[in-house]
């Protein structure tokens, strides 16, 4: 979330802690999906790895540059044990960084290098400014004419106060408030537009501007403006358009968990214990991978077409907060994988 986690705790009235710890298994959830069908597709392309004897040696990365881990769990810590304000930690986290790449000749920073990293900071933060400044003025513009209750409003009427249909066109709506812009305006103007109608609706602050948020991060790799599956094509080589759509169903998972966490909200951490956290999250896992399958078409081999509707549908299941759909989607998560390993074995010839 970067820096737009520290936009939402200020605008929720929370604390980052509280915004970092229900962002921590839908962010976990959605890179999973990911890797999951990244996995299901290089195994169905028969695509392989490095040698091991290639991969970079961990010890030797941490013996090198190991140190320069301190300043970040000197940032994260004092974020989550100290009362001090995020711009206070700020300061004191880029001094200790530069202490501590004084410690090896690796990362040792001249006068010359720290004159070039602040020049190069305060030149990112332009741009930035920029943005925030004219998002303050759209946000005044909206509130003061009410504009963004109107939208609630329209939301909630095309919706006929359906949830899932307000889900869904307010999904449609981030997604295009958020076309082409970096994620601190994209979640202000969402948050102060879109949010408002699900909250109408019941559904907790937290969840509401979550579920914009991420919708609004969405725009940037979903045609047709898809910024950073452009910039992608354009490192690749590839067709942007044809990476805009492929990036879509990589990230498939990702439009399913703001919904996930809307309907189950353990999955955000709020009200729940260690026993339910671990519930939902396990859940979670297993539905992604279910529509990782249900994507790609193949586990272990060829997944037919009825297993994968059977395997989408095992999905949404998986994704209700209703425990006794979700031991049901376990089960036929579990028949799945039994039956497409039974596939794989008869489809593998005997030797002589």
């Amino acid at each position: 979330m970067g820096a737009a986690a520290f936009v939402m705790a200020e605008t929720l009235g929370v604390k980052y802690s509280v915004i970092v710890k229900a962002a921590i298994i839908p962010a976990i959830v959605y890179y999973a999906g990911i890797l999951f069908q990244v996995q299901l597709r290089a195994t169905k392309d028969k695509m392989l790895g490095l040698p091991r004897d290639q991969l970079p040696q961990i010890g030797q990365v941490m013996k090198e540059r190991g140190h320069l881990l301190i300043p970040i769990i000197f940032l994260v810590g004092m974020m989550f044990a100290s009362g001090w304000t995020v711009l206070k930690i700020a300061f004191w986290t880029i001094l200790l960084t530069i202490a501590v790449a004084q410690l090896r000749p690796i990362s040792r920073m001249s006068l010359k290098d720290i004159y070039d990293a602040f020049a190069k900071a305060a030149r990112s933060t332009v741009s930035v400014a920029i943005s925030c400044a004219c998002v303050g003025i759209i946000v005044g513009v909206v509130s003061l004419t009410g504009f963004a209750l109107n939208i609630a409003s329209a939301i909630i009427s095309i919706g006929n106060s359906s949830l899932f249909l307000t889900l869904l066109f307010t999904m449609i709506t981030c997604m295009v408030l958020g076309m082409g812009l970096p994620s601190i305006p994209s979640y202000l103007i969402t948050a102060t537009i879109a949010a408002p109608a699900l909250i109408q609706l019941g559904i907790p602050d937290l969840a509401a501007h979550m579920f914009c948020f991420y919708f609004a991060m969405f725009a940037n790799l979903t045609p047709p403006v898809a910024l950073a599956s452009f910039a992608a094509a354009g490192i690749s080589g590839g067709n942007p358009m044809k990476t805009g759509w492929v990036s879509v169903k990589l990230a498939i998972a990702g439009f399913i968990v703001p919904y996930m966490f809307v309907y189950n909200q353990g999955l955000l951490l709020t009200d729940v214990g260690l026993l339910g956290a671990l519930w939902v999250g396990v859940t979670a896992f297993v539905g992604v991978f279910m529509i990782g399958v249900a994507t790609e078409g193949f586990l272990y081999t060829k997944v037919n077409f009825v297993v994968r509707v059977i395997a989408g549908i095992n999905a949404l299941m998986l994704i209700s907060a209703d425990t006794t759909s979700s031991i049901i989607g376990l089960a036929l998560c579990a028949a799945i994988i039994v039956f497409q390993r039974v596939c794989a074995r008869k489809e593998t010839p005997l030797a002589a």
